[in-house]
């Protein structure tokens, strides 16, 4: 069985169209995001600039394989905001990814059926705006190799269109490489075959 080596995430940020009811505004945002560090900073800069409003409910889900989340009603009826965000992020089968539904309260309590109802929408039409693509799950490795051999570790790297990470040309070379997870059992094969590197697995 070939594994699956893709996932999909969004591009950029993205803000969604206004939704209203009842005289509350909620907006939605969404945010492609790796770590919980710039998260906290895209909620951070989104309160301040929506000082005024009162809630900022979010959901977020990071990782490919081994996969996190958190959903945070900020303060409206428990399970009315966050998760009905969340839900719209599965739905759409997405990752590394942040939603923050802002609200303005309008004066009249929407109750919860209300809430779950805006705040599901908010998060659609955060993702409805932003651009979702299809990324590969790649795998790292550290080649070690002498200079003289760089010819056949630059020919493999083009024919099987390798990503160079990153790499250090001395008498001795390091070059970090990321290969698509389908891959990795070929092309490490392939290295072994030029008898010329020494492997170092760093994912």
């Amino acid at each position: 069985m070939i594994p699956v080596d893709t996932y999909k995430t969004i591009k950029g940020s993205a803000q969604g169209e206004i939704f209203k009811d009842r005289g509350s505004k909620f907006i939605g945002y969404a945010f492609p995001a790796t770590t919980e560090d710039q998260i906290k900073q895209y909620i951070l800069s989104l309160k301040e600039s929506h000082h005024k409003a009162r809630h900022w409910s979010y959901a977020w889900r990071l990782g490919t394989e081994d996969i996190t989340f958190r959903v945070n009603d900020d303060g409206e009826p428990i399970n009315s905001a966050g998760n009905p965000i969340y839900g719209q992020i599965l739905s759409h089968d997405l990752t590394n990814i942040l939603i923050v539904v802002v609200r303005y309260f309008g004066g009249t309590k929407l109750g919860v059926g209300g809430l779950i109802n805006a705040y599901r929408t908010s998060a659609g039409l955060a993702i409805e705006a932003s651009k979702i693509i299809k990324k590969t799950i790649d795998v790292n490795f550290e080649l070690q190799f002498d200079y003289a051999d760089m010819n056949k570790i630059m020919r493999l790297i083009k024919e099987n269109d390798l990503n160079i990470v990153r790499q250090e040309m001395n008498m001795n070379c390091i070059m970090e490489l990321a290969v698509r997870k389908k891959d990795v059992e070929n092309i490490l094969r392939k290295i072994k075959e030029l008898r010329c590197a020494k492997i170092k697995m760093i994912n």
